[in-house]
């Protein structure tokens, strides 16, 4: 006998099939029953008599009530004994260090081989463990599907196999280099494991940790709770001992006493067993036994010898020379797994090249899909971004290559090129307020399709194929007259952005990226198939634009989002050291995310960006905030002088740009620009004179300057004098300026005919 049972959500089927294998190995039911309610579950079909019960407290967990009191609390494991008496495993885990195993090499190929590498694992791999098959439009990965399971039911055998006890369901989520997701109670170990085993097998030195645990199901949505649940510290407990030292540890300081149910709610909810998982992952990683695991106390490490030949990083005892190789590098393994990965991600599946085959080594990448392929398979899904990209010149169906090396990315961009390294404002704030697994699911597919798709569409809209010239690197596979994609996506991974783009465009990529993330969250901008499942629209709008923006033009106010991106740009020369490079880029990006944090508390929720223009190596010997700190600010005759004024709000850098577009029509003189920024040196009345010295000489431009430059930067606060090109900052009493950024970005950055376009009001293709 069978009962038909309503659409449930992967969360609910997840929780039923952890519920009917039960707390052991061996499954409770058959296999095929099990197979037979979960496909019954997905398709609101008939699940089978004998796992009607359980189905139906599984349903029931979804919709439960939070007891507002412990005796409310005290009568469910009676209501439901099933979800008190069974238990359920949570997994987390992920690669650690990952810039480390990424930056490790100085070259291109490379570093864009171990950022596929981990891309793969993360996002194929380990939820192939969970019979999940990619879906791709590119690459068919039925073939490869096969040999991670056998892999998996080898390494951990067991009856019945790993892989029969994991469905897709179980899958909360994995992005940004990190899985979480549920298992049946008897495998959490063995899943655990094999996530470790599984990143160390395919990278040989990339670190990773994962973990897990066992909770009584009810606790998925109530949190943790003692065995003797008349014993929790419930409710009534937290409103008499808020103020207590201890409590206040765990659940926070609280001013308004009228919060306290709803910080307990908070608190006590999945989001508590997360935070038990993310501590002991912290645990693991530093090194501390952990119970029936082998210890992670010592990573993967591979020595040398003194009298041994070392690879090009001189890491690593290098195992062959590869003389089809340019410069016939000296290789170790685990180099030559980045290279191979970063050569399959070039030219997609294909054949094994010669050069590696000459290494004697059995290792396949398998199915590699770059980033570049899903921007291109993006651009053939929409006409409007695919013209936009291609241009008028080439109709996408002439040969575009991809960059070799950062000199032919910098070859396209007058010798520099710029990083980009974006990260999520708010992310741990909002994650705080998830009560439901099913929350932290759909939280994390909204954010990757808001972060994936912003960049798609900035790289689209601001970047076209370019023509190289200069190369003289006979061996390239890149000469002189091909066209090339100007970029290089490092990775796209939950709220993380790294991206290598040419220098004349970076500063309209960021800002575009800072905006539309936030569109799409809003859903200002449409994904054709794609539903932005949670609410990030502030509902009460304190965005008051003279106050949270230095400029003096009013912006109409609009909706703000919950979650914004906080940017670093470095803009330098394509020889600049890559780890150097990311190091600084990493800076500017924390610099911004400073900034939007001290915004955030007058009302500012939207994104930032910091960026800083290096024209030598050595000009930086430190850091980039005490560069600042120590050789532009100065104390002149009791006045503080900034002699720039990053970072800013993403409408602040629509105004930069809007400046330094001005500057450029009007043709000031080169020299002049130089002799101002020199002059800002030795005062503010010093700087300002000779500014509308020059500016009162220019044959043409000076209405411009005047209306974007001046009237928007430069109006006096308390009177109305003349002071550009300064602003002055009434809060912290301080003088800065625009000018040195404006004449450092002037011959590097370019601007199209149609500047930071409008969202397209039809829908963008998945």
């Amino acid at each position: 006998m069978t009962t038909q049972m309503e659409n449930t959500n992967s969360i609910t089927t997840a929780i039923a099939w952890c519920l009917a294998w039960g707390d052991e190995r061996q499954p409770k039911h058959s296999l095929e029953v099990l197979r037979q309610m979960r496909e019954a579950l997905n398709d609101g079909k008939e699940v089978p008599e004998e796992v009607q019960a359980l189905v139906k407290q599984a349903q029931e967990l979804h919709n439960l009530e939070f007891p507002d009191t412990l005796e409310k609390l005290k009568q469910l494991p009676e209501k439901y004994p099933l979800l008190w008496n069974s238990k359920i495993g949570l997994v987390y885990g992920g690669a650690t260090k990952i810039k480390q195993y990424v930056f490790e090499e100085s070259k291109l190929p490379d570093i864009r081989g171990a950022s596929g590498l981990l891309d793969k694992i993360n996002l194929v791999e380990l939820p192939a463990f969970f019979n999940v098959i990619p879906e791709s439009t590119i690459d068919n990965y039925n073939a490869e599907f096969p040999e991670i399971k056998r892999w998996l039911n080898k390494n951990f055998a067991c009856k019945p196999n790993l892989s029969d006890a994991l469905i897709p369901e179980l899958i909360i989520y994995s992005t940004g280099g990190n899985i979480l997701a549920f298992c049946p109670a008897g495998f959490v170990d063995n899943l655990a494991n094999a996530i470790e085993k599984r990143y160390t097998q395919r990278t040989l030195t990339a670190n990773s940790c994962a973990v897990g645990e066992t909770f009584r199901i009810l606790e998925t949505s109530l949190g943790l709770l003692r065995d003797n649940i008349a014993e929790t510290f419930w409710l009534e407990k937290y409103q008499k001992e808020y103020q207590n030292s201890i409590v206040e540890a765990y659940f926070g300081k609280i001013d308004d006493v009228s919060k306290l149910e709803e910080t307990f709610r908070k608190h006590k909810s999945f989001n508590e067993l997360t935070t038990k998982l993310a501590i002991r992952f912290n645990q693991r990683r530093s090194g501390n036994d952990s119970e029936k695991r082998p210890t992670r106390r010592y990573p993967p490490m591979f020595e040398t010898h003194p009298y041994l030949r070392r690879d090009e990083g001189e890491k690593r005892s290098a195992i062959a020379q590869i003389n089809q190789l340019t410069g016939k590098p000296y290789l170790s393994e685990s180099v030559i797994y980045k290279r191979r990965i970063g050569d399959r991600a070039k030219t997609s599946i294909s054949e094994t090249p010669k050069w590696y085959q000459h290494t004697g080594l059995e290792w396949e990448p398998g199915i590699i899909e770059s980033w570049l392929d899903k921007f291109v398979d993006f651009l053939q899904n929409n006409s409007e971004q695919r013209q936009k990209y291609y241009g008028t010149k080439n109709d996408g169906n002439k040969e575009i290559k991809i960059a070799q090396s950062l000199t032919q990315l910098g070859k396209v961009s007058n010798n520099y090129v710029a990083y980009i390294y974006a990260d999520g404002n708010n992310m741990g704030g909002f994650i705080q307020n998830i009560r439901k697994p099913e929350e932290y699911q759909e939280f994390s597919q909204d954010v990757e399709n808001a972060t994936k798709y912003a960049v798609y569409q900035a790289l689209a809209y601001n970047l076209h194929p370019r023509e190289i010239k200069g190369i003289s690197e006979a061996e390239s596979k890149v000469q002189n007259g091909d066209l090339i994609h100007p970029f290089e996506i490092i990775t796209i991974g939950g709220d993380d952005i790294f991206l290598i783009v040419p220098a004349d465009r970076a500063l309209q990529i960021a800002k575009m990226i800072g905006e539309q993330f936030e569109n799409i969250l809003l859903e200002k901008v449409k994904i054709s198939g794609v539903k932005i499942k949670g609410k990030y629209k502030i509902d009460k709008n304190l965005l008051v634009s003279n106050k949270h923006h230095r400029f003096a033009e009013t912006i109409s106010e609009e909706e703000q989002c919950k979650l914004s991106m906080s940017t670093g740009v470095l803009i330098t020369a394509y020889n600049t050291p890559i780890y150097y490079a990311e190091d600084l880029t990493n800076q500017l990006m924390k610099s911004a995310k400073k900034y939007a944090k001290t915004l955030k508390e007058n009302g500012y929720s939207g994104g930032t960006i910091d960026f800083f223009t290096m024209k030598s190596v050595t000009m930086i010997s430190s850091n980039i905030e005490d560069f600042r700190k120590q050789a532009l600010t100065i104390d002149n005759r009791g006045a503080k002088l900034k002699l720039y004024s990053a970072p800013y709000t993403l409408p602040e850098l629509d105004k930069l740009l809007k400046s330094i577009r001005a500057l450029q029509k009007a043709e000031f003189p080169k020299s002049q620009l130089y002799q101002i920024r020199s002059f800002l040196e030795r005062g503010k009345r010093t700087a300002s004179l000779n500014y509308y010295y020059f500016r009162h000489r220019l044959k043409k431009g000076q209405d411009a300057l005047k209306a974007d430059f001046e009237n928007i930067w430069c109006q006096a606060k308390t009177n109305e004098g003349n002071i550009a090109p300064w602003m002055y900052n009434l809060e912290f009493k301080i003088y800065e300026t625009i000018w040195r950024e404006m004449v450092d970005l002037f011959d590097l950055i370019t601007f199209s005919e149609i500047e930071s376009p409008q969202p397209s009001h039809k829908e963008i293709a998945p």
